[in-house]
This record gives structure tokens, C-alpha cells and sequence, in this order.
């Protein structure tokens, strides 16, 4: 269920970025910018949530539930930050 919802918030937070994209000018730049830097932070973040979690002995679905999260987490700010702007 949390892997659906975040995947519906995400199309928001695509969608949005669009807008925000096509607008043109120096948002459109910080945004782009700011969306490939926060993939690689993402990326590390979660690796890192990942590898804990397996090195204390956790099942695969605990591991991929932690790793689920951290993305969750900023796909809902994204989509938080993109709305109210």
C-alpha cells in the first residue's frame, strides 16, 4: 500500500515539476538542478537506510520497507514545496 501511494504522489510531484520546468527562467534552472542533486542524495540515503538495516539482521522486507521510506520522505516534501510555490 505505501509503494502505491507514493507512487501516485510522485506522478504529482513529475507533473508539477513540469510545470514548474516549462515555465522558463531562473526557477526552472534551480529546479533542474535541484533534482538531479537530491536523486544522488536520495540514491546514498536509502542505500545507506538499506545496508543498516540488512547489517542488524532485518528480513528483505523490512530492508525494502527502509528503503521505501527514505524516498516516501521526499517525494512527500517535493511535493509539498511544488504545491505551495
Amino acid at each position: 500500500m505505501k509503494a502505491w501511494q507514493m507512487g501516485l504522489e510522485a506522478q504529482s510531484v513529475v507533473a508539477l515539476r513540469m510545470l514548474r520546468l516549462a515555465a522558463g527562467g531562473s526557477r526552472a534552472e534551480t529546479e533542474a538542478s535541484r533534482m538531479v542533486t537530491e536523486k544522488f542524495l536520495a540514491a546514498g540515503e536509502a542505500q545507506l537506510a538499506a545496508a543498516t538495516a540488512a547489517m542488524h539482521g532485518h528480513k528483505e522486507h523490512v530492508v525494502a520497507g527502509k528503503t521505501l521510506s527514505v524516498y516516501s520522505k521526499r517525494v512527500r516534501a517535493n511535493k509539498r514545496r511544488l504545491s505551495r510555490q
